[in-house]
């Protein structure tokens, strides 16, 4: 009899055939330890969603904000039991609770917000009729003004005609009032420049011996060296007598101011001739404010060999550049400067 040799399995050989097993047991238990966590609930899930939803709407917490705050304590509830692995029919019913306090706050946003609706449709409806009885009273008082404004225009052109027909005699009345007026100032114009021509003649008259002569700026009188030495502003004994005859038209005509103006050749250097041309003007000055003149109404300028009346490359044409000339106002009106 043959007898069978006995089988020894290394020690390593052992593990290596056994760890298979060792990791699928390792996977049970793990699979036993997930099973012990609270497992999904279905109802609770869809009272989450409903939350959401309502919570989605910024109405929802306008117009049911006490029935969002029960629904959200309710789902808390819910979700606190399936946190502590409640009995599942405890988590369902409290998920209800919570999915049926959602509706509960989406009913009564719904519901305010058709009232508020309704509101606004009988506001709108009570807008439109006060503006539709508005508008009827108003097209009553445009009637109204409208047939009272064509009774007062009506009124107002039989004014027009009576006035029309007053102004008209009015006019026709002033009308001669004013041919008589215009005639009566023609004449007066007319006479106004026959006195004028007259006074003129009259101031000629008096200054004919003087040589003046009438220009835009007034009366000029031109008075020659001889009144004053060569080189000389003092007056010479013989320009008395033109200056008294200056003085007794100034005394006869007190509405009159007079500029007196200096004047020399082109002898000297300029700062000589226009001293010598001031001064000269002012001894004028002097000897008509002596006679009686009131110095406020005299005025003195000199140009030195300023404004020539004749050339200065002749004797004669210098002694006329040498000259003192008196410009007599117009009435009442100042000599105006050169």
């Amino acid at each position: 009899m043959t007898s069978t040799p006995s089988t020894k399995i290394p020690a390593a050989a052992a593990s290596r055939r056994f760890a298979p097993a060792l990791l699928a047991a390792a996977a049970i238990a793990a699979l036993a330890a997930c099973s012990s966590l609270p497992p999904d609930n279905m109802a609770l899930e869809a009272a989450r969603r409903d939350l959401r939803a309502a919570q989605a709407n910024p109405q929802s917490q306008a117009l049911a904000a006490t029935e969002m705050r029960q629904a959200a304590t309710a789902l808390q509830a819910a979700e606190a039991a399936q946190a502590r692995s409640a009995d599942r029919a405890e988590v369902d019913h409290l998920a209800s609770l919570a999915s049926t306090r959602t509706a509960i706050a989406v009913a009564t946003t719904d519901r305010k917000n058709a009232d508020q609706a309704v509101v606004a449709a009988q506001a709108e409806r009570d807008r439109m009729r006060l503006a539709a009885r508005t508008a009827e009273v108003e097209q009553a008082q445009r009637s109204a003004t409208s047939a009272q404004g064509r009774a007062d225009a009506s009124q107002r052109s039989a004014d027009s005609a009576q006035q029309a027909a007053a102004g008209a005699q009015q006019q026709a009345i002033a009308a001669r009032q004013d041919a008589a007026v215009s005639a009566q100032q023609a004449a007066q114009a007319q006479q106004q420049t026959a006195d004028a021509e007259a006074r003129n003649r009259a101031l000629l008259a008096q200054l004919q011996d003087m040589d003046a002569k009438q220009t835009e700026r007034g009366l000029v009188v031109t008075m020659g060296d001889v009144l004053f030495d060569s080189g000389a502003a003092q007056l010479k004994s013989g320009g008395q007598r033109h200056v008294d005859k200056l003085v007794a038209f100034l005394r006869d005509n007190p509405q009159r101011s007079a500029l007196v103006e200096g004047f020399t050749d082109s002898v000297g250097s300029d700062s000589m001739n226009q001293a010598l041309s001031s001064q000269r003007a002012d001894a004028v000055r002097a000897a008509l404010v002596a006679g009686g003149i009131g110095s406020d109404r005299l005025t003195t300028v000199g140009y030195g060999e300023a404004f020539p009346v004749a050339g200065n490359d002749s004797a004669g044409g210098r002694q006329m550049n040498r000259r003192v000339e008196v410009v007599l106002s117009n009435d009442g009106a100042r000599v105006r400067p050169r």
